[in-house]
């Protein structure tokens, strides 16, 4: 999670603070969808949103603070005023699960896969203490606590809402170890969490391209009419379809400019932006992915 400061930061000071509103995207479904303003105000664009059932309602991921959530759960009232009975983070990275401890304190059980349960328990004191690395100030996490999933599961997980069948379903390691998603089938509906980054340049520095590839493959086999990202707007396969280019794109062009050892990281950096698809969003995420993936590793000696 350190990797992830200098990348908050440098959002932070490119960004003009936005609230976004929850958005209805099918009967009982509602999220935050395509938040363009990434600062602390908008947990650096990350989407969360819920899935209301007969017996109560689902929320997916938590937003980065107590603060935060607060505002979600606010918004969350305006929908519906039955218990939150679950949440599910998609994966702990602190701009989708540090919300955790708003629902948890109301009674919400909170859900993530193991390997995400084991990555927020190691490092997620750290990085709270640590929240002005990532250009967050005392206030902003104020009441925050650092609240650990009670339900962890390893492949799939069904959850009966009532009425609302959601599957939970981590195929393999791929934004993170335990990155997950959130499966309405009878909607044709899911929400993916960062495995999908839509009109944004994504976060690669942890991620595992081949399970991330396999990951996206199964989104491409389901039955899927909507998606919801981790960051960007309602999605479609055809930006999964983008995405597996992305990665691909990337990593190839990546090692064959850095083939050398050595190099100007801001001169490839360019001549990457050059060569990947236009994003609207993020573009100085690419020397930042260059330097933790590629470079860094010729610095250590590594691959």
């Amino acid at each position: 999670m350190k990797r992830i400061a200098v990348v908050l930061i440098h959002i932070l000071l490119l960004a003009t603070p936005a609230f976004a509103e929850l958005t209805k995207i099918a009967d009982n479904v509602y999220s935050y969808v395509g938040v363009k303003d990434a600062s602390p105000a908008t947990s650096f664009a990350a989407n969360a949103g819920i899935v209301i059932g007969r017996d109560g309602i689902l929320v997916v991921d938590t937003l980065i603070s107590a603060k935060e959530a607060q505002r979600f759960l606010a918004d969350i009232r305006k929908v519906s005023d039955k218990p939150i009975k679950y949440v599910v983070n998609t994966h702990t990275h602190l701009d989708h699960a540090f919300g955790n401890c708003v629902f948890s304190k109301i009674g919400a059980t909170v859900i993530s896969h193991s390997a995400d349960r084991v990555l927020l328990q190691k490092v997620g004191e750290a990085t709270l203490n640590n929240a002005a690395a990532f250009g967050l100030k005392p206030e902003d996490m104020a009441g925050t606590q650092i609240v650990l999933p009670t339900l962890a599961f390893s492949d799939r997980l069904l959850v009966d809402l009532g009425g609302e069948t959601v599957e939970l379903i981590r195929t393999a390691p791929s934004h993170t170890e335990g990155s997950a998603i959130v499966y309405l089938p009878a909607k044709k509906l899911l929400f993916s969490g960062d495995i999908l980054f839509t009109d944004f340049h994504p976060f690669l520095a942890d991620g595992d391209f081949t399970g991330w590839n396999k990951a996206l493959d199964a989104i491409l086999e389901m039955e899927v009419e909507k998606i919801i990202p981790g960051h960007g707007p309602l999605s479609t396969k055809n930006d999964v379809r983008d995405m597996k280019e992305y990665l691909a794109l990337f990593d190839a062009k990546a090692r064959e400019l850095t083939a050398g050892g050595s190099g100007d990281a801001e001169a490839i950096a360019a001549s990457l932006k050059q060569i990947l698809p236009k994003r609207s969003q993020a573009d100085w995420m690419i020397g930042f992915n260059l330097k933790s993936r590629y470079l860094r590793k010729q610095q250590l000696g590594g691959e």
